[in-house]
């Protein structure tokens, strides 16, 4: 085959080199054919002198093909392993040289672009495909060491992993950032700019994706076996573009130009169902029948540890059906749509996260995203058990190799699906797969919202999951007995309570066996002897039912009172309506609770709640169920490589680099908090971040902000009790002081500020996309009055992600986190932005009480009522005695005079007014702490002034951030839930 020259930059110190053939990293693929057992010796593409010289291969081959006897290919893979593990893992650390030898391969032999050129987008994915190789080793390694060592491993499943982008976080892990920068100097590129090549990947929104992916890195760093388990989204969430009427939606293409990172397993598939019919066999088994059958397919992303050579395993699934389900007649005959119609319902289920729920058919989509999730990793999980199991399965032993951990109630339908698994197909008795499940299965809870517990329709998943709504009957009917065990049927009132409460099965019926246990007896009132006898003569006597004599009753009482039959009829028209039946529905947390063996909150105030008001009765009930487990982020990518100039500063001052894997040693900066040289350098890094991002915000927004005003923060996806709305009145109520003094009494009374936002509101969601509207119309009329210039902007970022977060989070300066008291579980931006020497101003609510302790009171501007108030206030608001502050009334008059626009806020503003209905009476109690709030700012201008002290608290929050690593909350989730031990490569 010619060799294809392609063109690279002019400035390319090898821009007239064309790519030759390359060297490579060989690697076995056993080929077996009816007549003959043989394995083709296949090149990779890795370029690795000291390897070829250890594996003895010509230096001059790219492709190399031995066809060799079935056992020796196996006693060469034997060898390669023993022989060359350590220089594979341990002496190969590739240098610029053969970096640019391997982008250059696979730039001609693994190209995704057409040869003529090689711009940017071809450097990225030629860079990536080189960097994978590297990651492959490692993972292939770590891989074979799992299968050999066979110890217990944890599967993480969630709906959601927000990765953000690979790049520079694998080179980062690989410590191979230098050597990349260098060879793509050769080639003319700088490094920063390739990265920029890469979308993030769009597998998740918030926080509970975000989270995920730092625990697979810190799995990876910690060297835990563990795997992570989600869905593939095509179109992902959605691309959010800001215009003059707010958000508009658009799908993300993240894989547009295809994704380097992935592998696609079509040899790791599995049959998932959904419809059809449950029938009993001659055995006595059930057996789920007919319906619409698709196909999951592994998509395997390798996630690399730090410093370490162990790299796990994110599996992706995608969705399809099988090609006989095209129906080639009915495209024959014209009838196209029709024809594609199953394979477009199999691969729809994973085109985009989140689909909306209003419809039905949203419901279905939605619930077959969950189901295809837990039914295929579960497959996986029992597939490689058994494999590693070998000839006698012990399914005893199934808890005591895999922990399986549902990140929030998406999974839920882990536990009957595995429960389905154990009974239907591998025989077991319903008490040997309660008891294995219970003991392999644990939950997140993420959310004390009710509208975010989640609760499916019966009817939906009966006629979806027919087998599995049997499944979920028959645990409601164990929990119905355990509650009757615990309370007794002596007091009817108390464990009518209880099961109404803790029942897994929502406005349905008592099963049979239990259905007199709440039968109450009958009240006998007494009647006097003179109503019996009136009860009798309008009954029409005894053996009566008073039907022979109406024509004759009605006639006495129009004698008696004037009143006509007409009359009578028209009473009994206006008889009200029966009320509708209440639908049946699934409650998903109770059964996560009743199905796991484990149940933790994500903050210690979250978990409190969990166990005081969310799952209080089962608290009562099984106690030792519950836990705390403090969210934490990877130190990794959220300070490391996003931060590298205060890195620098920090490992300085510190004396050694050991705090990206020992976050406790960041505690160190506390002794030279107020030192002046530190103070120096740390305002010296934080400026460089704060001009990289004014440059940033002019390319996306087009609006311009001074480095020198304080950058205020706050990101995170758009709702109600995040309390943006909180945030940009503060900011009308500045602007509106500012308009309302002279220049000069400006300057004097404010500190210039740039107030950024960003984050997503879900496409349905009117009241959150009200917000945004609201923010970007105040932002189009304070940034462009030229009597405030510098000393106030506001910056809506649209299409807020991993990526934007990684360059806007060094740069900020305070970082808000403002939630209504008791509403957030945890979040986690609050601990970057502390990580990153940012102060918060924030209520008592998640993780912020922990942070507050940490870093101390005196760094934390803290405002606003506390959780264990909330109920009182909703109280005395719907009972009319909340007056509010007259500074609240201000700003509401101000906004709708039109100051920001003709639109009309009414709708937003009322959700703020009155005392009770739906939409309205402040809910999340915005009015009640908007004074206590706008005097908090106050106190952050004070603070601000003084540069020295600012900068120290900034350090402070630095040097009590070390708690909030996901390192230290992986540990604990491994101690005391999986019971997983590291298993390091040597």
């Amino acid at each position: 085959m010619a060799s294809t020259t392609m063109r690279l930059p002019t400035n390319s110190t090898a821009a007239t080199d064309s790519f030759p053939r390359r060297n490579s990293i060989s690697a076995f693929i056993n080929y077996r054919s009816s007549s003959l057992s043989k394995s083709l010796f296949i090149g990779s593409t890795f370029n690795c002198r000291a390897l070829y010289r250890n594996l003895n291969l010509t230096s001059r081959t790219s492709f190399s093909v031995k066809c060799v006897s079935g056992s020796e290919a196996k006693q060469q893979v034997k060898d390669l392993h023993q022989q060359d593990a350590t220089t594979s893992l341990t002496a190969f650390a590739p240098d610029a040289s053969s970096i640019v030898s391997s982008i250059k391969y696979h730039a001609e032999f693994t190209p995704l672009f057409s040869p003529e050129k090689f711009e940017l987008p071809q450097a990225y994915t030629a860079t990536a495909q080189s960097v994978r190789d590297a990651l492959i080793i490692n993972w292939n390694a770590t891989y074979d060491y799992y299968e050999k060592l066979n110890a217990k491993q944890a599967y993480y499943l969630s709906m959601e992993f927000l990765q953000g982008r690979t790049l520079l976080n694998a080179i980062g892990n690989l410590e191979l950032a230098g050597p990349y920068a260098e060879a793509l100097s050769h080639l003319g590129y700088k490094l920063e700019n390739v990265a920029n090549q890469e979308p993030d990947a769009a597998l998740g929104n918030g926080g509970l994706g975000r989270l995920a992916s730092c625990f697979l890195d810190s799995l990876a760093t910690l060297n835990y076996p563990a795997w992570g388990y989600g869905l593939r989204y095509k179109y992902g969430l959605f691309k959010q573009r800001i215009t003059k009427d707010g958000q508009e939606e658009s799908a993300e293409d993240w894989l547009e130009m295809g994704n380097p990172w992935e592998i696609i397993r079509n040899d790791v598939s599995y049959p998932v169902r959904f419809y059809g019919k449950v029938v009993s066999g001659s055995d006595g088994k059930k057996h789920w029948v007919g319906g619409e059958d698709i196909r999951a397919v592994a998509h395997d992303v390798p996630i690399p540890g730090y410093k370490t050579k162990t790299t796990i395993n994110l599996r992706l699934w995608s969705t399809k059906a099988a090609s006989e389900d095209f129906d080639l007649y009915a495209f024959n005959s014209g009838k196209h749509v029709e024809a594609y119609e199953a394979l477009a319902n199999a691969e729809k289920i994973c085109y985009v996260l989140y689909p909306g729920d209003e419809s039905i058919e949203g419901k279905t989509l939605r619930l077959k995203q969950q189901y295809t999730l837990c039914s295929a990793s579960l497959q996986d999980i029992i597939a490689r058990f058994e494999r590693r199991s070998g000839a006698s399965v012990n399914w005893e032993e199934f808890p005591v190799k895999v922990a399986v951990q549902m990140n929030d109630t998406h999974p839920t339908l882990c536990i009957p699906e595995l429960m389905r698994i154990l009974i239907d197909i591998k025989g077991l008795s319903w008490k040997d797969a309660w008891n294995i499940t219970q003991r392999t299965v644990a939950y997140t809870n993420h959310t004390v919202l009710p509208e975010a517990l989640e609760k499916w329709s019966m009817d939906l998943m009966q006629k979806l999951l027919p087998r599995h709504v049997e499944i979920i009957e028959m645990i409601d009917e164990e929990l119905i007995r355990t509650i009757i065990a615990e309370y007794g049927t002596a007091d009817s009132d108390l464990l009518e309570k209880k099961l109404k409460e803790m029942r897994i099965l929502e406005n349905v019926e008592l099963p049979a066996e239990f259905a007199d246990i709440l039968v109450k007896p009958k009240e006998t009132v007494d009647i006097s002897s003179e109503e019996v006898q009136i009860s009798e003569e309008e009954g029409g006597g005894e053996d009566g039912d008073g039907n022979d004599d109406e024509v004759e009753v009605e006639e006495a009482v129009t004698e008696k009172d004037g009143t006509d039959k007409s009359s009578i009829e028209n009473k009994k028209e206006e008889l009200p309506e029966p009320v509708p039946e209440p639908p049946k529905l699934v409650r998903m947390a109770n059964l996560c609770v009743v199905g796991g063996h484990a149940v933790n909150g994500v903050a210690e105030i979250h978990s409190e709640i969990v166990k005081d008001d969310v799952f209080n009765a089962f608290y009562k009930l099984w106690p030792e169920k519950f836990q705390n487990k403090t969210n934490g982020v990877t130190p990794r990518r959220w300070i490391r490589f996003c931060n590298p100039d205060l890195s620098k500063i920090i490992t300085q001052w510190i004396g050694t680099e050991d705090w990206v894997l020992n976050t406790e040693k960041l505690a160190e900066l506390r002794k030279f908090a107020d030192n002046e040289d530190l103070q120096k350098q740390w305002r010296e890094a934080k400026r460089n971040n704060k001009v990289k991002v004014a440059a940033f915000l002019r390319e996306k927004t087009g609006y311009s902000v001074s480095p020198d005003a304080m950058f205020d923060i706050q990101v995170k996806r758009i709702h109600e009790y995040k309390r943006q709305l909180l945030n940009i009145f503060g900011i009308v109520y500045r602007y509106k002081k500012m308009k309302e003094m002279s220049a000069a009494e400006r300057k004097e009374n404010f500190v210039p500020r740039v107030c950024i936002f960003g984050g997503k509101a879900f496409a349905t969601y009117v009241q959150a996309k009200r917000i945004v509207k609201f923010i970007t119309d105040v932002g189009a009329t304070v940034n462009h009055d030229p009597e405030i210039g510098d000393l106030l902007k506001v910056i809506f970022v649209p299409d807020y992600n991993v990526s934007v977060a990684e360059m806007l989070i060094p740069a900020s300066e305070l970082s808000q986190h403002i939630s209504t008291a008791g509403m957030e579980a945890s979040g986690t931006s609050n601990m970057k932005f502390a990580m990153n020497g940012c102060i918060l101003i924030g209520t008592l609510d998640g993780a912020n009480v922990e942070i507050r302790e940490e870093v101390g009171a005196d760094n934390f501007f803290l405002f606003g009522a506390k959780a264990h108030e909330i109920a009182g206030l909703r109280k005395e608001r719907a009972e009319g005695k909340f007056v509010p502050d007259p500074r609240f009334e201000e700003v509401k008059e101000f906004v709708r005079s039109g100051a920001f626009g003709s639109y009309n806020y009414d709708e937003l503003i009322g959700s703020l007014e009155g005392n009770e209905g739906f939409g309205r009476a402040d809910y999340f109690l915005v009015g009640k702490d908007f004074p206590s709030y706008i005097e908090c700012q106050e106190k952050v201008d004070e603070a601000y002034r003084d540069q020295r002290k600012w900068t120290e608290m900034s350090i402070l929050n630095t040097a009590g951030s070390f708690k909030f690593s996901s390192d230290r909350t992986i540990h604990e989730y491994a101690r005391d839930i999986w019971n997983i031990e590291p298993a390091k490569l040597q």
